[in-house]
């Protein structure tokens, strides 16, 4: 089957979709954009988080058909050309990225919480990355990360939240 779709703001069109296959593997292997990763293909880990239709989803769960004529951003998308996002910015910055498997989907799941609430508590984000695992255990940066995107995007801070020991 074919598969038109918007990535990114670009239009896609997709050949030879077959039945069973997911939006996960639309958008690695034939859209050419690795940045969702594949890891449980059960929902379960929040790797391969993407918005469909703006909002936040494993697209390892999403048929590749469902898609038809809808909008889907992914890591990808939310940098501007060779320019991070500032939310991957501040992912950088804290270090809340260890092997990486995990940050995508954790950039997207902050995204989505920074879009929808100006200055989230402690809770609050734990609560948005709890579908998202990250088994190095690194936790710690990457809500340090979300608290320095969250401060930038407020504009009452500009460096690091966290003071750097000597």
């Amino acid at each position: 089957m074919r598969v038109t779709c918007t990535v990114n703001g670009k239009q896609q069109v997709v050949d030879d979709v077959w039945e069973g296959e997911s939006l996960l593997y639309l958008l690695r292997e034939r859209v050419g954009l690795p940045g969702s990763k594949n890891a449980c293909e059960q929902g379960a880990c929040g790797s391969c988080t993407v918005y469909l239709d703006d909002l936040p989803t494993c697209a390892c769960l999403v048929a590749a058909g469902q898609v038809q004529g809808r909008e889907i951003r992914t890591v990808e998308g939310l940098a501007d050309g060779d320019q991070l996002g500032p939310i991957q910015e501040a992912f950088v910055e804290c270090g809340a990225i260890q092997c990486g498997f995990c940050t995508p989907g954790m950039v997207m799941q902050a995204h989505d919480l920074l879009e929808r609430v100006d200055n989230p508590s402690d809770t609050q984000i734990r609560e948005a990355l709890a579908g998202n695992l990250c088994r190095c255990t690194g936790y710690e940066k990457i809500l340090d990360a979300v608290r320095l995107a969250a401060s930038r995007r407020a504009g009452s801070i500009a460096t690091s939240p966290r003071p750097v020991s000597l």
